[in-house]
């Protein structure tokens, strides 16, 4: 329940949504006091993204009230949920890359009719706004020249520019170093002590805990849960969300290094795509290890990944794959018995009108489940079963249970599920006689504590078992929790690489951080 002190700025009333047998809400009863943070806990697919789209006028629920300032808003009109003083920061920001701070924040926020845009009074509010909120950005600044630090702050004060008194930040952290993090929550204290409110939607528990006034829990659809933090643990907390303990993970001893041949060796490697480029990378991968590429969005993960899945091929350098060359093109890298996990399961590692049963084949369907050129479709349904058994892949609610999910459409999986479904597909490739390499590109990105947990376990007994694992992620807490060494790229390069035990949270962030914005033009690409 709120404070009776503070006074109840948002009243979500019975809120229930479908799609078609699915119950996406279900009859969801909150409310938000004035100057509190309230966190939005739940597993993939719990219900959260729903509710606040709900909440900002992208859907409309099928029963139930919003009251902001006892005022029931229209549903369905994010227009009137912005004129109420809602605003909301997205996991993937919107901004355009091409304009300048002050242009982005102006977007949208005046008259058609005005023959000329007064950038003169929006630059002057929007400082003013910076000033007292902390978010310190230069409002002449293209915003695709920003870090993404920064970038999350243009988004937020696009928020406050329009009026926004109750702010929806969705996973704000997922993209940020630590030290940007930390400046973030300042930022939400200003807030606090403003008079706004704030919904944290966050997967991090300690951040929940460190943040949060209350919590609220979903499941499945469902309000389980509603307390305040002071009252939780961390372990309350994820026992709630997934309905069930989670153990701890063992403790991983860091592998030696065989003296054969590295499973994966990078010398001096050049290459340019994704919208950024490798600059000298030099990288040696060893049978049963895990080595985690660490650096903030944008400084060349993306091109390093498209090297390794083989959709780019390096300008200069040599990369090879137990003594022989790296394939060139994504068969070739599949059929040498690389595993891949992409970092956007949905655009990139799945398509979503097919069934599970073919998105589970699809790497596969020439070397494993094609004869004189049919498909084998019987078999293809078996290998898929087999995977939903096996690593726990759950359909949505009404989509029956067992062989059944298998004929369900890739995108109505949650994020947690088709992640789980793509990890197994990618786990299945053929080990070609020789130490398999699996990359995986932000692999628990988003999701809950339930599939981190499950993700990282399959990821530990492939090394176990003498894999060479690559994981590139920007999530520091899974860095530590995984790898036995961790690199970290800063606009390109590898700039330093240790054992993990030999980091600590706050140098790792500083690596990440460091020279950020200053790239080497000179070194070719």
């Amino acid at each position: 329940m709120n404070d009776p002190v503070r006074p109840t700025v948002l009243r979500l009333t019975g809120i229930t949504k479908r799609f078609g047998a699915l119950v996406a809400n279900d009859a969801i009863s909150l409310t938000l006091a004035q100057g509190e943070v309230l966190a939005l806990l739940g597993e993939n697919g719990a219900g959260k993204s729903t509710l606040v789209s709900i909440l900002f006028g992208h859907y409309r629920a099928d029963a139930g009230s919003i009251e902001v300032g006892g005022v029931t808003l229209p549903p369905g009109d994010p227009r009137a949920a912005l004129a109420a003083g809602i605003g909301m920061v997205h996991q993937h920001f919107t901004l355009a890359d091409n304009l300048s701070v002050v242009d982005n924040v102006m977007i949208g926020t005046e008259p058609w009719w005005r023959p000329r845009a007064d950038r003169s009074g929006a630059r002057a509010g929007l400082l003013d706004l910076a000033r007292r909120f902390g978010l310190q950005v230069d409002p002449d600044a293209r915003v695709g020249a920003l870090s993404v630090g920064e970038k999350q702050r243009v988004e937020i004060l696009k928020a406050l520019y329009r009026g926004a008194r109750i702010l929806i930040l969705d996973e704000p952290t997922s993209v940020l170093t630590p030290q940007e993090a930390e400046s973030l929550f300042a930022t939400l204290r200003h807030f606090i002590g403003d008079g706004m409110s704030v919904i944290f939607i966050s997967h991090k528990l300690d951040e929940v805990m460190a943040v949060a006034d209350r919590v609220a829990v979903l499941r499945a659809g469902k309000l389980v849960a509603e307390k305040p933090t002071a009252q939780s643990s961390k372990q309350d907390l994820a026992l709630l969300m997934v309905g069930r303990e989670l153990a701890p993970p063992a403790p991983r001893t860091p592998a030696v290094a065989a003296p054969s041949a590295p499973v994966l060796q990078m010398d001096d490697v050049h290459a340019a795509g994704h919208g950024a480029r490798l600059r000298g990378v030099s990288l040696s991968l060893a049978a049963g290890e895990i080595v985690a590429i660490a650096g903030v969005a944008g400084n060349g993960q993306g091109a390093l990944a498209d090297v390794l899945f083989g959709l780019l091929a390096p300008t200069q350098g040599r990369v090879q794959l137990n003594g022989a060359p790296y394939g060139r093109t994504p068969r070739a890298v599949v059929a040498s018995g690389v595993a891949r996990v992409p970092e956007d399961r949905r655009a990139q590692g799945s398509v979503g009108d097919l069934p599970l049963w073919e998105n589970a084949a699809l790497e596969r369907l020439r070397s494993g489940f094609a004869q004189a050129g049919v498909l084998r479709r019987a078999a293809m349904k078996r290998f898929t079963s087999e995977l939903i058994r096996g690593y726990d892949v759950r359909g949505p609610q009404g989509a029956g249970r067992g062989d059944g999910i298998a004929e369900v459409a890739a995108r109505l999986l949650s994020g947690g599920n088709l992640q789980k479904l793509i990890l197994g597909r990618a786990l299945s490739t053929p080990a070609c006689g020789a130490p398999r390499l699996i990359v995986v590109d932000q692999p628990t990105w988003g999701l809950d504590v339930g599939a981190v947990a499950d993700i990282h376990a399959r990821l530990r007994g492939a090394a176990d078992a003498g894999d060479a694992v690559l994981v590139i992620s920007e999530d520091l807490d899974e860095i530590f929790a995984l790898a036995d060494r961790v690199a970290v790229i800063n606009h390109g390069r590898l700039v330093e690489t240790r054992a993990t035990r030999a980091w600590t949270l706050a140098e790792l962030g500083l690596a990440m951080a460091e020279q950020r914005h200053h790239a080497d033009e000179a070194t070719p690409a």
